[in-house]
């Protein structure tokens, strides 16, 4: 038998999953169930109530709501295959499933990746230019960024995609991961990948660092400008922003830590999927709305209207 395999006859990668312990393969199907559940609820309801409120018709929330509907797709895409294989022993994913799961994480990372940079952009110019804010940040404007966002995200899980194609694959294709993973994939690869592992690292990490220090560059000319700002003002753009920022280094952290070296995988990588792919969508909600008085104003407000 051939030891090597084109991608067209490779019919399933086998997963090895989080742990092979049986006891802590229950515990953790019932932590990641009330987590994806707690995500996708949490994240649907930010989309609803921002829809239903006329008092969060800012930019701000237009991005969020788009935010909020990236971040529940995202945790879609990996997290119920991971608690279904948490209850088998032996787990596997087609090479059309995995080609999907691929395409999918690396279109709306992606896209993430620029709605954050837009309400990044929206926090500035509603700091730093404050007078021609609703002039600059026209509902037109808001949309286009949104498309960018998703032919950007489009353009990029295509590339992975077309790249992954044109590997050869070893046997057994088996992985030391709970979903497919680039680099994962590329470790299982026959052919001569170091070039493939520089594009990508440039592709993936080297964006994620250079879009990451224009974010801190941002924050840092939106701090010095708070000082024309009274208290309250000060208050409410630490507040939005605070929050903002805190969402962006729990974005971009594990996405430099993952993509930006050469091609090898660690033990720790898996916990850092885990953070950047379950965790960090379930955390989004919480921080935009335990921190932002408007969003728990229009709750309450809808909450009262619903009871009344």
């Amino acid at each position: 038998m051939s030891l090597t395999m084109s991608p067209k006859n490779v019919t399933e990668f086998v997963l090895l999953g989080l742990t092979q312990n049986p006891h802590l393969k229950k515990i953790l199907f019932i932590v990641f169930l009330f987590i994806f559940l707690f995500t996708l609820l949490a994240n649907l309801f930010i989309v609803i109530i921002i829809s239903l409120s006329p008092t969060l018709s800012a930019p701000m929330y237009f991005f969020l709501t788009y935010l909020s509907f990236i971040d529940a797709s995202f945790s879609s895409v990996t997290t119920p295959k991971m608690i279904i294989d948490l209850l088998y022993q032996r787990t596997t994913i087609s090479w059309g499933g995995c080609m999907t799961q691929l395409f999918l994480e690396h279109f709306l990372a992606a896209s993430e990746v620029i709605v954050l940079m837009a309400m990044a952009y929206d926090r500035y110019v509603a700091i730093c230019k404050p007078l021609h804010y609703r002039n600059i940040m026209q509902h037109g404007l808001c949309q286009l960024l949104i498309v960018v966002a998703w032919i950007g995200g489009i353009l990029h899980s295509t590339v992975q995609i077309i790249f992954t194609h044109d590997l050869t694959f070893c046997d057994p294709s088996v992985t030391d991961h709970f979903m497919c993973d680039f680099f994962s994939l590329l470790e299982l690869a026959c052919s001569d990948i170091y070039r493939l592992g520089m594009v990508v690292a440039i592709n993936s990490g080297g964006m994620c660092m250079l879009i990451f220090f224009m974010l801190l560059i941002s924050y840092m000319v939106i701090l010095s400008s708070l000082k024309s700002l009274g208290s309250e003002g000060q208050r409410k753009a630490l507040s939005t922003c605070g929050s903002h920022f805190t969402v962006v280094v729990l974005y971009f952290i594990p996405c430099i830590f993952t993509y930006i070296r050469p091609v090898a995988t660690y033990p720790a990588d898996k916990l850092v999927s885990v953070f950047f792919a379950i965790l960090t969508p379930m955390l989004n909600p919480i921080i935009y709305t335990v921190r932002n008085m408007e969003v728990k104003n229009a709750i309450r407000s809808l909450l009262k209207r619903r009871v009344t």
